[in-house]
């Protein structure tokens, strides 16, 4: 258990410290590649738990079958080859992985599941912007991108809340919006949303219409 933890943490660092553009150096990653692009789409299906073994560079049938099962999680078609669409899902993955991560470090896992299912809401709601990275981005949505943590590398935990809110768990029982009240500085937050439970130190609440 204590070497599979240790590879996680590994990857995770890996992932943060290889460029981005090696996963796009190919249109398609398919079965029978090999290379840096293929070790990174490992690294990434082995924090959210798509492949259980260490990163080979060699696309298998391994690697295949953790490419179709995150393609069906996430609701993409089941091709077993990483196109345009599962590479940009991945880099959403992160995305979301790293706001958990500075959101919600700390909190039980419930709660960050929960913060996961919050943008995963938003996503799918028209009063936000339309894509992952809109609404993670969008002014003062989100305290990491304000502060920075946000370019904190986020751990297997924080990628397993994501991968279980985008299949349908919901702690967060359909909120768009959360917040500590013990911390919170902005008056809108508490003027504007309707709590609905709460969650280790946050109220996850929707807009009071």
């Amino acid at each position: 258990m204590l070497k599979k933890i240790g590879i996680l943490c590994l990857v995770a660092v890996m992932i943060l410290i290889m460029p981005r553009e090696l996963f796009a150096n190919k249109d398609i990653l398919q079965p029978g590649d090999q290379g840096r692009s293929v070790t990174l789409l490992q690294e990434k299906l082995i924090l959210l738990g798509y492949l259980d073994t260490e990163p080979t560079g060699y696309y298998g049938n391994l690697t295949e079958q953790g490419v179709k099962n995150l393609q069906q999680d996430f609701n993409l078609p089941i091709e077993g080859v990483v196109g345009p669409r599962t590479s940009y899902q991945l880099i959403e993955i992160e995305k979301m992985a790293r706001v958990v991560h500075g959101e919600a470090r700390g909190e039980p896992y419930k709660g960050k599941v929960a913060v996961a299912a919050v943008i995963k809401n938003r996503f799918y709601s028209s009063e936000f912007p339309s894509t992952i990275e809109g609404i993670i981005y969008q002014d003062n949505a989100f305290t990491p991108v304000e502060n920075g943590q946000f370019k904190l590398t986020p751990n297997y935990i924080a990628y397993h809340a994501v991968k279980d809110a985008w299949k349908g768990w919901d702690p967060s029982q359909g909120s768009t919006y959360f917040y500590n009240p013990k911390t919170a500085t902005s008056p809108w937050i508490f003027n504007n949303t309707s709590p609905k439970l709460k969650i280790g130190k946050h109220l996850f609440a929707e807009y009071a219409e």
